[in-house]
C-alpha cells in the first residue's frame, strides 16, 4: 500500500506542530516534526558556541537526530539525549533559523525525512516540505494566520511555561524578524507551493483549525 504524505507548511507560530500532531492523530498517521529536528542541531551549535557557517558544518558529522514514539508522543533525540524540552526556547528558535539557511544543514536531515515519508504515511511540518522535501506529497497545507496573533498565541504559551521570559511586544518583534530569515533565505526559503491550499487560522480557534485541515485532507484524498 503506497504511503501518504501529507506536507504542512507556514510561518513561525502558526500552530503547524500542535494542528499537524492532531491531524496525524485523527489520520492514524506517523507525525513528523522537521523543525524540532533542525532545533536539535541549533541546540547543539548554541552548546558548542559553533557561531559561523564553517563551525557550524565542522559539527555535522557528530550530530545525529532521531525521533522517538512514546505512547503516540513524539521526543527527540540529540545523540541520544533527549532534548524534547529544552529545545523549545525563543534562543533555540532564533538559532534554528539561522543553521537551516546552511545548505549542509538541510542535505543532513533531507534523507532522513524523505525515507521517513517513504516508509510510512505521515503528516510533516516544516517550512519547505511541500515545495522541497516532499515535492509529490498527495496533500499540501499551507497554514498561516496573522502575525499579531501568532505572536499572541506564542506570548500565551510562553507565559504558561516561563512567565514573564517576554513581553508580548518582543514576541511579535521576534516572529517579524523569523518571518524575514524564513523568507529571503537562498536556500529554500518558505513559500507556499503552487498545488498547496492556504489554511488561515488567524480567526479560528484550535477545533475549527484542525477541522479546516481534516476538510482539506477529506477532499484530496477522498476519504
Amino acid at each position: 500500500m503506497q504511503a501518504i504524505n501529507i506536507a504542512v507548511d507556514g510561518p513561525s507560530g502558526a500552530g503547524k506542530s500542535t494542528l499537524a500532531r492532531r491531524l496525524a492523530a485523527k489520520l492514524g498517521y506517523i507525525y513528523v516534526d522537521t523543525g524540532a529536528m533542525y532545533r536539535a542541531i541549533a541546540y547543539h551549535t548554541l552548546r558548542c558556541h559553533a557561531e559561523d557557517e564553517a563551525a557550524v558544518m565542522e559539527l555535522l558529522p557528530v550530530i545525529h537526530v532521531t525521533l522517538k514514539y512514546s505512547d503516540g508522543v513524539q521526543r527527540v533525540l540529540l545523540n541520544g539525549e533527549d532534548v524534547s524540552e529544552v529545545i523549545r526556547t525563543p534562543e533555540v528558535s532564533m538559532a534554528a533559523s539561522r543553521v537551516s539557511a546552511i545548505p549542509a544543514v538541510r542535505e543532513h536531515l533531507l534523507g532522513m525525512q524523505r525515507q521517513l515519508a517513504a516508509e510510512q504515511s505521515v503528516v510533516m511540518d516544516g517550512r519547505d516540505i511541500g515545495t522541497v522535501v516532499l515535492p509529490d506529497a498527495q496533500v499540501k497545507i499551507f497554514l498561516t494566520a496573522s502575525a499579531e496573533k501568532r505572536a499572541e498565541r506564542r506570548f500565551l504559551e510562553l507565559e504558561q511555561k516561563q512567565p514573564g521570559v517576554q513581553t508580548y511586544e518582543e514576541v511579535l518583534a521576534d516572529v517579524i524578524r523569523r518571518d524575514k530569515q524564513d523568507t529571503e533565505r537562498e536556500i529554500a526559503p518558505l513559500r507556499q507551493a503552487e498545488d498547496a491550499v492556504l489554511v488561515d487560522t488567524t480567526n479560528a480557534d484550535l477545533d475549527q483549525s484542525e477541522e479546516m485541515m481534516l476538510a482539506v485532507c477529506r477532499e484530496k484524498l477522498g476519504i
